[in-house]
């Protein structure tokens, strides 16, 4: 018997009856279902994930008598610093879930939620230990869904009701209520597959929108009475991703969560893409409010709230891009690298001017022009603040950084990723490689040697 803590909600026992019916009907199959030599991996998923055994042909290899050196050598962590960091706190989450010590977890994410603490890369620890402790029942959900249709015994619902029958017993426990509600956005999301939402198959849509909404019924329970947490504030985001609401409501619920952590990157950058008008919004909206939260956030990141609002905003919609402010773009990537000189940091911003934006070749001219001058920012960013390589950031930086990416194989992921860079980094010098010089990253940046 599945348990709800909200009788008047939609309950557990309706999305059971919903599924059984969605399993057993003749619909189609969801949005990338087929898995090809290797298991497909949503992109949040990724930094539990990544011991891909990367290649480093950038590395400078062991000498011989006859071995050329390399023209450039950057060293290429595998993990890096950030990526042990996420993984530690994934770990601990799910270690406290499966020893169901939802006390200690419940207390361990109130401590992480009220300090806002973050990785140096700038990811909430509160999120990821709120992922880890529902990494399996999403996991297991995402596995009976992308390896084709499901099953009609598939085991859809039995690590969701566990969760549930958790959160009766823990009534009104906020820390709690963030776990399960977005364990019901993430199964939502793997419902609805990386498509269209046109292209996606009505009971596809009526399976997501059936965990979305047991998520914000749970989220309405509790938030009221915890309006200081910024993990609830991100919930309460993150249960509207698919909900029609007018822009308005999502421009509260963002600056709402930026009030309470005005460091979440993140944030600003969901934000930006909720605001398109393929979204339900409108450039002049984006723009508006890009700007405000700048401003708003002027002590954190100086100008650096507008371009992570813009960041992926204007990589995926030519009417943002060309109407960017690119002065003031740049100026926040300068603001932001001041404030978080973080590797993770800087190769994803060195990695979104070259990649992201310095390959794109459609689109008007005026945005084409906009993603030239910021395709520029790429060479200050590399010559002036790089130190290490980190090729996953550079692969997905090719595609966007597009939160719904399905990758089949990590190593040829990677290996994409590490052969860009590779390419752009010679681009960048070729000057100096030309000449005969040699480029070798240290910890104090690039150095131009003598070959």
């Amino acid at each position: 018997m599945f348990v709800t803590s909200n009788p008047g909600s939609l309950s557990m026992r309706m999305i059971a009856t919903l599924i059984s019916r969605l399993v057993t009907g003749d619909a189609a199959r969801p949005p990338e279902a087929e898995a090809e030599d290797g298991v497909i991996v949503p992109l949040h998923h990724l930094h539990r994930r990544n011991r891909s055994r990367v290649p480093a042909p950038l590395q400078v290899p062991k000498q011989t008598k006859t071995a050329a050196k390399p023209a450039l050598s950057i060293p290429c962590p595998d993990p890096t610093g950030e990526e042990r960091s996420r993984d530690t706190h994934q770990t601990r989450g799910q270690r406290m879930a499966r020893q169901e010590d939802w006390a200690k977890l419940s207390a361990t994410l109130a401590d992480a939620d009220m300090t806002c603490a973050m990785t140096e890369g700038g990811m909430p620890v509160a999120e990821l230990l709120a992922f880890g402790a529902r990494a399996d029942v999403v996991q297991a959900a995402e596995h009976a869904l992308l390896g084709g249709w499901p099953e009609p015994d598939a085991p859809l619902l039995d690590g969701i009701a566990q969760l549930e029958e958790v959160l009766a017993a823990h009534d009104g426990d906020a820390m709690i209520a963030a776990v399960v509600a977005l364990a019901h956005v993430d199964i939502g999301l793997a419902w609805r597959g990386n498509t269209r939402l046109a292209e996606v198959p009505r009971r596809n849509r009526d399976a997501c929108d059936a965990h979305f909404d047991r998520a914000r019924d749970i989220l309405a329970a509790v938030c009221q009475a915890h309006t200081a947490s910024p993990l609830l504030a991100s919930a309460l985001c993150a249960a509207g991703a698919t909900d029609a609401q007018d822009p308005a409501t999502t421009i509260h619920a963002y600056e709402r969560l930026l009030s309470l952590d005005p460091s979440n990157a993140r944030a600003f950058r969901a934000m930006g893409l909720r605001l398109l008008p393929r979204r339900g919004g409108s450039l002049d909206a984006l723009e508006l409010h890009a700007r405000r939260m700048a401003a708003r956030t002027h002590a954190t990141w100086g100008a650096g709230g507008y371009t992570w609002a813009m960041l992926d905003a204007i990589a995926c919609d030519d009417g943002a891009c060309a109407q960017l402010d690119v002065e003031f773009f740049i100026d926040g990537l300068h603001d932001i690298i001041a404030r978080r000189p973080d590797q993770h940091v800087i190769n994803t911003l060195a990695a979104y001017c070259a990649n992201t934006m310095g390959t794109q070749i459609d689109g008007s001219d005026e945005a084409a022009l906009v993603r030239a001058q910021i395709a520029d920012c790429a060479d200050w960013i590399v010559r002036e603040h790089m130190t290490e390589l980190h090729p996953m950031i550079w692969a997905h930086a090719a595609r966007g950084f597009d939160q719904g990416l399905r990758i089949r194989c990590l190593d040829r992921f990677a290996a994409a990723g590490l052969a860009d860079a590779h390419r752009i980094l010679g681009d960048v010098f070729r000057r100096e490689i030309a000449a005969g010089h040699r480029i070798v990253f240290t910890e104090a940046g690039a150095e131009t040697l003598s070959a």
